[in-house]
């Protein structure tokens, strides 16, 4: 699973049959550990998220079973939407820990 950021919608008036009817959202993945810039996705979203929410996001198979058609063109699925993420910098063996435990309101 993948936590992200909602960055912005895609319509698409042509597109494979089995698309109609499904929202898509472009999704900018988080990493809480490292300080990189990670490449923004388009996700099919179930769950009704909008702009600037922090989602849960499953892929391959298990996307496609999320959204109920096994054989549809979908990479990515939003499942969730996080309230709260809570990460522990100073778990043992991660070397950049500059910031300890914390939680991240959302």
């Amino acid at each position: 699973m993948i936590v992200g950021k909602v960055v912005g919608n895609v319509w698409a008036t042509r597109k494979e049959e089995a698309l109609n009817g499904l929202k898509l959202l472009v999704i900018k993945p988080m990493d809480y550990y490292r300080e990189v810039d990670l490449q923004t996705f388009v996700a099919v979203d179930r769950v009704g998220a909008g702009i600037g929410e922090t989602v849960l996001v499953v892929q391959g198979s298990s996307a496609r079973k999320a959204v109920g058609k096994v054989e549809a063109p979908v990479d990515a699925t939003v499942v969730g939407i996080i309230d709260e993420v809570e990460i522990n910098n100073d778990i043992e063996g991660w070397k950049g820990g500059r910031y300890g435990a914390h939680s991240k309101n959302i």
